[in-house]
């Protein structure tokens, strides 16, 4: 049972977007956090499934995990309206591209841990970068990335968002 893991981020600033997210078989360890974290919600995050719209879940089935505790209607329309259409058009695009496998339309599911800023200010640009991050995370999953090149090259680049190694 394989299961694959990628991260992506996209945006600057309130508006930006993180993902980490695991693909796998439903009867795998991926399935396993699947029926897990839907379970078991805890106060603040509430997973909930991706729909393309209501009444059609995106296909693998999808579960949402917010890294975000909602805080205010924007951050809760950001989350659920904005961030939850770019998931499910990054992952149906993934699957009629072919970058996912055809046995993951129904065999599958995903995991997505999803960070919308609870200070963001402009939903279309948090519906752009969660999509640019979702793609770029399906993309480093399903191509087993970074390479150990990559992390050469990147090592010396050391830093995120928050924080800067000095020298």
């Amino acid at each position: 049972m394989e299961m694959y893991i990628g991260e992506g981020f996209a945006g600057d600033g309130v508006n930006a977007s993180h993902i980490n997210i695991m693909i796998g078989p439903r009867s795998g360890v991926v399935g396993q956090a699947f029926s897990s974290s839907l379970a078991s919600p805890s106060q603040g995050h509430c997973p909930f499934m991706v729909v393309i719209k209501p009444n059609v879940p995106v296909k693998p089935m999808t579960l949402y995990v917010n890294k975000a505790e909602i805080s205010s209607e924007l951050h809760g329309n950001a989350t659920w309206g904005a961030s939850q259409a770019a998931i499910a058009k990054a992952v149906a695009e993934a699957l009629i591209e072919g970058l996912l496998p055809p046995e993951s339309e129904d065999e599958w599911c995903i995991v997505t841990a999803n960070w919308v800023n609870p200070g963001c200010n402009d939903i279309d640009e948090v519906y752009l970068n969660n999509y640019q991050a979702c793609t770029q995370a399906i993309r480093a999953a399903m191509e087993k990335l970074p390479t150990w090149h990559q992390l050469v090259q990147a090592l010396p680049q050391l830093g995120n968002p928050f924080y800067t190694p000095k020298g």
